[in-house]
């Protein structure tokens, strides 16, 4: 195929969440059509069709600071191999060069040997763990917190100002926000499985401790993208019966930015950061 014949790059509106969640849900990730709809209301969606079927993804999502994330690089199984997903990508970065921006991802291990050519350098670690959990949910945490809490929490540990995602989050119908005793961490809804995260504390200690509330206040199984360097709070999770499902590892492409004044327990995952 000549590369005048290659299916076009296409900017992706709002009508097109649901054929994002084909291809998120094909490839068994967790992300909810409203996910997607944040990517297509606040970002910039790339995609790749044939025909009328949307075939491949990627999404580049600003954040303050000039910072954006790249994430939902997503290639149909029968589509895969032919480059799609580095031409999406080149898109992302080509975007975020225009504007001045900084990009940071969250790959995975087949991920971090793709990006690393294209220029990106690694820097935080983080582990996928999942608890599968059945048992019956005794009341929730009778300490809830405010949007504005964990806002200003979230922009001392990450530098960044996202006011706009985190209560995209919070306005959710089951999402809650709770805290205690220093530590405070959001729960919402995924398409297989609840999520936790951001977690931000004083110490492992406080995180743990909220993270045996939230859990002993819910019914299914609930996921967690943790920071790897906090190894007490890690082995804590592995101890209370959580397992590691896969490491992700933050790339950024781009200068340095302002660094967070403390660093996280658990990120709000890594699609988004």
């Amino acid at each position: 195929m000549a590369a005048t014949d290659r299916p076009a790059v296409i900017k992706l509106g709002p009508e097109d969440a649901m054929a994002g969640l084909v291809l998120s849900t094909e490839a068994h990730w967790n992300q909810t059509e409203e996910d997607w709809r944040i990517f297509l209301r606040d970002g910039i969606v790339f995609g790749i069709r044939t025909g009328v079927l949307l075939v491949a993804t990627a999404a580049l999502l600003p954040y303050s600071g000039n910072n954006a994330w790249i994430s939902m690089v997503l290639v149909t199984s029968s589509h895969r191999r032919r480059g799609l997903a580095t031409r999406l990508v080149d898109a992302c970065l080509e975007t975020a060069r225009k504007n001045g921006l900084t990009s940071w991802l969250d790959a995975t291990p087949d991920g971090v040997a793709v990006y690393g050519p294209l220029g990106f350098t690694p820097t935080l670690q983080l582990r996928r763990l999942k608890l599968a959990k059945s048992a019956r949910a005794e009341a929730p945490p009778s300490s809830s917190a405010s949007i504005d809490a964990l806002r200003a929490r979230d922009r001392r540990a990450t530098g960044l100002d996202r006011t706009a995602l985190l209560s995209a989050f919070a306005q959710r119908s089951g999402s809650r926000i709770v805290s205690a005793n220093g530590a405070i961490a959001l729960v919402r809804d995924g398409r297989t499985a609840r999520h936790v995260g951001p977690l931000f504390a004083d110490n492992a200690a406080a995180a743990l401790t909220l993270i045996d509330a939230i859990v002993r206040s819910e019914t299914g199984p609930l996921l967690l993208d943790a920071v790897a360097p906090q190894q007490a709070f890690l082995e804590g999770l592995t101890a209370s019966g959580w397992t590691i499902e896969r490491p992700f590892q933050r790339m950024r492409f781009g200068p340095a930015t302002s660094a967070g004044e403390e660093l996280p327990f658990a990120v709000a995952g890594p699609e988004f950061g």
